[in-house]
């Protein structure tokens, strides 16, 4: 690693408690601490935390925002209702995916709207440019100055209420709390969200805040987890990885997005053309879900067969923890993306059969 990537505010917390580093979309990020097994099932059975404040963060407000959103986005953010969140993509010209993002809908001000975004954070800069081209000066970068820290797992909610108030067990799913949230006694931002198929909660405060936080946490015997086992809880739960499962040359209905795709309830915007045609004639590919027998791991470019051809490639694999068992994420042609199909993944030179099953494997 060189001098040249960036660190969180966390670095030398990770640093200090074992933590192996790696490069990640231009960071040095730890990718495990005590192992990637243990620390993935400490997310399912307890809690786990991790430090995701490499993401991107900007608040987004103005009279027009909505609008200007809409124009950039499939879904509709008018269904969104205040304190809630929603997950979406950002479209190109072709209906590409630029990349997946977050969007939490805040208390209007008078008429002027008011939203956080949180993106992927190899594409930040790309992202804020895009943004700015439609938003300009509606858009500020927070992403250096506040930390996100992800806690998840069955008991996160309980591990948490003892230094959030109000109640977060009365805080839904997909929804944020107020602007009274209060972490440590500091006003902070915390969302019922996660990227692990678990409960829990993502919290974005200042940095002095959220070491503390990390730190109180670690004294309360929360696992601190890496990128390792990130990856492989959100492939269980069939979460996308942007870069891998997507990019700017597939379309969210492509990448089995069918349900962020809103064509009936909205006018015009950025890329509506390439999907309508898609909703009228189909795919000609489409994501799935793929389970192996054995220890044979499908990986990431891995080619996918069918009678001999190939007709497709892995975009994510790894062996499940939870389940004992290898599973994939792929796109096939959309003829052979039924349940139950069988297909063969090429791993070091041989074929190995794969059943494409649905993307949730949990």
């Amino acid at each position: 690693m060189t001098n040249s990537l960036k660190r969180t505010p966390l670095y030398d917390l990770h640093v200090a408690a074992g933590a192996r580093l790696v490069e990640f979309g231009g960071w040095e990020m730890p990718v495990q601490y005590r192992g990637l097994v243990a620390e993935h099932q400490a997310v399912r059975s307890q809690v786990g935390m991790f430090d995701v404040s490499h993401m991107g963060k900007f608040a987004i407000s103005g009279t027009d925002v909505i609008e200007i959103l809409n124009k950039l986005i499939p879904s509709n953010l008018g269904r969104i209702k205040v304190n809630q969140a929603f997950y979406t993509v950002l479209l190109n010209e072709q209906a590409g995916i630029i990349d997946d993002v977050i969007v939490y809908r805040h208390e209007p001000e008078g008429d002027r709207e008011n939203w956080t975004m949180i993106v992927n954070a190899s594409t930040t800069d790309k992202d804020k440019t895009w943004l700015q081209q439609h938003l300009g000066d509606r858009l500020v970068d927070n992403s250096v100055s506040q930390i996100l820290l992800a806690v998840q797992g069955k008991t996160a909610i309980a591990a948490l209420q003892e230094l959030i108030v109000p109640d977060l067990s009365k805080l839904p799913r997909l929804r944020f709390g107020h602007t009274y949230t209060e972490v440590l006694g500091v006003r902070s931002f915390v969302a019922r969200t996660g990227y692990t198929g678990e409960d829990g909660c993502e919290i974005m405060t200042d940095i002095a805040t959220g070491r503390a936080l990390w730190q109180k946490l670690l004294e309360m015997g929360v696992e601190p987890c890496g990128l390792g086992c990130r990856d492989t809880l959100r492939l269980e739960a069939g979460m996308h990885l942007y870069g891998q499962d997507m990019n700017e040359s597939i379309t969210p209905l492509e990448a089995d997005l069918n349900w962020i795709v809103h064509l009936k309830e909205k006018g015009d915007f950025i890329g509506r053309s390439i999907l309508e045609e898609q909703k009228v004639n189909g795919v000609t590919r489409k994501l799935v879900g793929l389970e192996l027998e054995g220890r044979n791991i499908a990986r990431h470019d891995y080619p996918i067969l069918f009678e001999g051809e190939t007709v497709g490639i892995v975009t994510s694999g790894t062996m499940s923890p939870t389940l004992g068992k290898a599973i994939a994420f792929g796109y096939v042609p959309s003829h052979l993306a039924k349940n139950g199909q069988v297909v063969q993944v090429q791993i070091r030179g041989k074929e190995f059969p794969a059943t494409v099953t649905k993307r949730n494997f949990l």
